[in-house]
Formats: C-alpha cells, structure tokens, sequence
C-alpha cells in the first residue's frame, strides 16, 4: 500500500506546484448500497461515504481523497472494513466540443491481509462531449486481489443529461476484463436520475450485471453480489 500511495502523493505534489486558482470541496453521502462497476463492495447492504476535492481551475490540475465502508474484503477471509482511494489528475480541453480527463488512481484497503493484496492501482483517461464520455482505466498492479491479474482494464461509457427543473439522466454501461481470469471478466450497466434539492442531491438508478454468479458470490453467505437492484443515494457537497 505504501508504494501505491507514495505515486499518488507525488501526484499532488506536482499539482501543487502548478495552482494558481484552486479550490476545495467536501463531500459526504450515504447509500443503499455501494455498487462499484456493478458489484456490491458492501454485500448488498447500506454504506457511509465521503471525501476531500481540489482543484485548480486555471490548469485543470485536481487531486482528491475519498473513502467508504466496505465488506467485502473481510467476506474474502482477509480484514479492514474501509476503502480509501487516492487519485491526481488534469482536464481540459482538446478541441471545440471535445474534453479530457486523464490521471492516477489508487484504492487502498488499510489492513486488508489478502494474498495477494486488495491494493490497487489505476492510470485513466477519458473523452467528453457534450453529456456523453467514454473512460479507460488500466491496471498497473493486479485488479483488487485477482492474481496475476495486472494490466486489466475497465472501459465506461456514461451519459449523464439535464433534463430540467434539478433533474439529471445518468446511463451507464461498462466492461470489465479481468486479465487471466476471464470468468471474472463481465459487463455492467446503469440507468438512473439524479435530483438536486439543494440541501442534497438524492439519486436512484436501476443496476446490474452480466457476472457469472459462482464468480461474485459472497463468502459470507453466497449472495451474488452483481445481481440486479434498485440502489438510492444520498449526497452532499459543501
């Protein structure tokens, strides 16, 4: 773990060092189940989440902390009931119409105890247009404890369009290759609205996947935790 977050931290050094215009946001919200690619990282039940933003606004610089309960970890025979993700990057714009994000993502797994470890680390970039965007991330080290699992990639295409009066759509459809583990490999997908009450924004979404079932059944009780489900969230930024 120490190695995954050292490459963040440099991250944020480097960001530092080009702000000229920055700001700083939290964020906290509470959900009815952490679904993350599709797969509940909580066994199906509720999650506590929050984090820290900055961002240069000149550059396009960012850099953030954001971190949730979890169960999986412990439902795996390992420990540790939190994920903490690290992640640095830079947006902009490429031409008229079309942005980028690109940048380095770690998810750490303080205790986790797995063999091999949980720890994970991501390099991403993604295209916007408009509403739409389409993202690749790519794994440097193996994919949260798959062994020799390194160089997987997730790729995500999402929409996320205002349709008025504080309400948003949001599709979603992603494929996650597992690399040496092609059973573990699958395709998710989301269809949501989001609604900005001002004090909170409150989100339900449809998810699912397409997960093979003896893949991503759970330790703890041999629930598939990739089936489909009715998720609502709760959040706030401040």
């Amino acid at each position: 773990m120490k190695r995954l977050i050292s490459g963040v931290v440099t991250s944020l050094l480097i960001a530092n060092s080009y702000a000229q215009d920055s700001a700083v946001s939290y964020n906290v919200a509470a959900t009815s189940d952490y679904r993350y690619r599709g797969i509940s990282q909580t066994r199906l039940r509720p999650a506590l989440q929050g984090g820290v933003d900055w961002a240069d606004s000149a550059s396009g610089v960012y850099a953030g902390a954001w971190a949730s309960t979890i169960r999986w970890t412990r439902d795996a025979g390992g420990d540790g009931g939190a994920e903490v993700d690290l992640y640095a990057g830079k947006r902009g714009t490429l031409a008229q119409g079309v942005t980028y994000d690109a940048g380095v993502l770690a998810y750490a797994y303080p205790s986790n105890g797995l063999q091999p470890n949980a720890d994970t680390l991501e390099l991403y970039v993604q295209l916007g247009h408009g509403p739409a965007t389409l993202k690749y991330s790519h794994a440097l080290t193996n994919l949260f404890g798959f062994a020799d699992s390194r160089h997987s990639g997730y790729l995500d295409a999402a929409l996320n369009r205002e349709l008025g009066a504080g309400w948003t759509l949001n599709l979603h459809a992603g494929r996650q290759r597992v690399r040496r583990h092609a059973a573990s490999s699958y395709t998710d997908w989301k269809v949501g609205v989001t609604k900005d009450l001002g004090a909170a924004t409150v989100a339900l979404a449809y998810v699912g996947t397409n997960a093979d079932k003896g893949a991503y059944a759970s330790p703890a009780n041999g629930k598939f935790t990739g089936r489909d489900a009715l998720l609502l969230t709760v959040s706030k930024v401040f």
